[in-house]
């Protein structure tokens, strides 16, 4: 007598089928979700790490730039600073250069008699600049030159100046030196700036000792133009 087995299809019911495949299809859905999620977690980390940098690049780039700013106006105003000092210390030197080249008949004085001061002590009005100082006072040459003149009479300008020099300047200028009590150098010599020339005195038409001084367009009587004004404009004071 033979036995019977039950027999089983290997094939699996379509419901079965369709429920697997939905599972699958579930679970792959829900693992690309997660890392779609991932992705975006981590773009949007990158996104803000990126604006961060970039906004401490652009941060340093501008302090960097106001810093560049910064130094370029503080190399500018020392170089304006410098410039200004140097300047300055060329005006100081040429006044000093110039005042060096003129300098004061005698040392220590008080004026006196003005230039073109009228009165009856002169025929016309004075001729130049009294420096009232003692008999004996150091006269010096108040700038370099040849002397052209001197001696009594004026130097050939007339009694009244007494004893007196006048030398003749490079620039055509001329300076003359009168009342004198001694004379000490004589016609053609050279003399340097602040060289000492005579004593003074009061020789000539004079009512007491001092230096009458001009300074002169010729070397004659009659072209003397204001001395104060003239050494006042060679940078010295008086």
């Amino acid at each position: 007598m033979s036995l019977r087995v039950p027999f089983r299809s290997s094939r699996t019911s379509p419901l079965r089928t369709r429920a697997a495949v939905l599972a699958a299809g579930l679970g792959a859905s829900v693992v690309l979700g997660a890392g779609v999620a991932v992705a975006a977690d981590t773009t949007a980390a990158s996104s803000a790490a990126s604006a961060v940098q970039a906004q401490a690049a652009a941060q340093a780039k501008a302090a960097k730039a106001a810093e560049a700013a910064a130094a370029k106006a503080a190399a500018k105003q020392k170089a304006a600073a410098i410039a200004k000092a140097k300047a300055a210390a060329a005006k100081k030197a040429a006044a000093a250069k110039k005042a060096a080249s003129w300098v004061h008949p005698v040392r220590k004085y008080t004026l006196s008699a003005k230039f073109a001061q009228a009165g009856t002590m002169w025929q016309h009005t004075h001729s130049g600049q009294d420096f009232a100082v003692p008999s004996g006072t150091e006269v010096v040459a108040a700038h370099g030159g040849t002397v052209v003149k001197a001696g009594g009479n004026g130097a050939g300008d007339g009694p009244a100046y007494g004893n007196a020099i006048v030398i003749k300047h490079g620039n055509g200028t001329y300076s003359q030196y009168a009342h004198l009590s001694r004379i000490d150098v004589r016609v053609g010599q050279i003399v340097r700036t602040g060289q000492h020339i005579a004593l003074s005195g009061s020789t000539g038409n004079s009512t007491g000792p001092h230096l009458h001084f001009e300074i002169r367009r010729t070397a004659n009587y009659g072209s003397a133009i204001d001395p104060v004004a003239f050494l006042r404009a060679q940078g010295l004071s008086l």
